[in-house]
């Protein structure tokens, strides 16, 4: 059974991004991987595209999505929805397709880093790090279906809460 997977962030341009294109990579043919932002910015964020291009995932096909693209009658119903940050976990869930099982992942933007270009270029390599050691745990995770999981509160990855899943 594939999982379809959506990713919600603001500007969909870095971190939403990256963890479309690190699940579609290392997720095989268990899930499929889209992202969105609430706000999409008109263009792809540059680093994180040479990053990711860098690593070898394949963005080929990527660009900034609004969520709504993904709330009407055509959209693909998802199994799990990720917000990576406050302002889209603040989306009404009802808005977009299917019932998926709801997960907030407060990870910084990137792009907001203010600093040298090492600060900088770091802050992106950390964004890449913390999203594939998430997805790599939930990717290995025993997903039968994502009806019978529950969400989890804990002190986990990054010492922020963090919601998991759990059997």
């Amino acid at each position: 059974m594939q999982h379809n997977v959506l990713f919600l962030g603001d500007g969909n341009s870095a971190r939403s991004i990256m963890a479309e294109a690190i699940l579609n990579h290392e997720g095989g043919e268990s899930f499929h991987a889209y992202s969105a932002g609430l706000r999409p910015a008109p263009e792809l964020d540059q680093r994180a595209i040479n990053l990711l291009t860098r690593l070898q995932y394949d963005i080929s096909e990527a660009y900034p999505k609004d969520w709504s693209e993904f709330a009407g009658a055509s959209a693909p119903e998802f199994d799990f929805i990720f917000t990576l940050c406050e302002q889209a976990a603040l989306l009404p869930h009802a808005m977009l397709s299917g019932e998926p099982v709801f997960a907030h992942w407060d990870v910084g933007d990137p792009a907001r880093t203010l600093g040298s270009t090492a600060k900088v270029d770091l802050a992106y390599i950390d964004t890449l790090r913390t999203l594939s050691t998430r997805i790599g745990i939930f990717m290995n995770l025993p997903l039968r279906t994502p009806g019978h999981l529950a969400a989890h509160h804990f002190e986990g990855i990054g010492g922020k809460q963090t919601a998991m899943f759990g059997v």
